[in-house]
């Protein structure tokens, strides 16, 4: 449409472009003004205006409701009740317009709301899984460097003992893991040293405890001060 009026325009010689479109888009406009006045409003359409224009315009005096609370005191903006703290404006009018059953509107809103909770306690799980993930993370560290700690622990009086014990002229540790392997013998024989491993079952911390506990009884030996007393007294 808007084609055919730019080809209907006064196309002469030097006349400008922009004029001739500026001049279709106004009859465009004009055309379309007219058939919207000349177009028949449809039933709903007319009841739609006619309802508003009411609900718009204030009760007047031929109202018989009207007329009825005025004769029993009330006066217009004036709010409902004996003491006045009822309401003012009359109860809004809701049309329904859709095809729907009653209830649906309430039906679909609560269901709205049931997946929005659900998305927030997914949202909730979630965040608790990380945060367990994190802390369950920050354990496991603490303990293996603990246990690193430990290990250490356990090397060090495993070296005193030794040192200990051979200034005794004892050559035979009580317990094997008394004393430090030979790292020759550790790389020698690996399979040897997992069963020797297993046969002790014991874990770090108890062997260090043992072993701490020998070199206080035999040697009155402290490994945190690193100093060998005179006696169990003075330890």
């Amino acid at each position: 449409y808007l084609l055919e009026l730019t080809l209907r325009q006064d196309v002469r010689p030097g006349l400008p472009m922009v004029r001739r479109m500026k001049e279709a888009i106004q009859k465009e406009e004009k055309q379309k003004e007219a058939n919207e006045k000349n177009r028949q409003k449809s039933i709903k359409e007319e009841e739609k205006e006619r309802r508003d224009l009411v609900l718009q315009s204030a009760l007047g005096n031929e109202n018989k409701g009207f007329a009825l609370l005025q004769k029993m005191g009330y006066k217009s903006g004036q709010a409902l009740g004996k003491s006045g703290e009822g309401i003012v404006e009359p109860i809004p009018l809701n049309i329904k317009t859709g095809l729907s059953g009653l209830g649906h509107d309430e039906l679909k809103k609560r269901k709205a709301e049931e997946k929005l909770e659900n998305y927030r306690q997914k949202l909730h799980m979630k965040k608790q899984a990380n945060e367990q993930a994190a802390d369950q993370f920050r354990i496991r560290f603490k303990n293996k460097q603990e246990e690193r700690k430990m290990e250490g622990d356990l090397r060090k009086s495993q070296r005193a003992c030794q040192q200990l014990d051979m200034q005794k002229d004892i050559d035979v540790p009580k317990e094997t893991w008394y004393w430090l392997e030979p790292e020759e013998e550790d790389k020698k024989d690996e399979e040897d040293k997992e069963d020797e491993c297993t046969s002790t079952d014991l874990s770090v911390s108890e062997k260090l405890h043992i072993l701490t506990a020998y070199l206080r009884e035999e040697h009155f030996y402290c490994i945190w001060c690193g100093t060998t007393y005179e006696g169990e007294n003075k330890l």
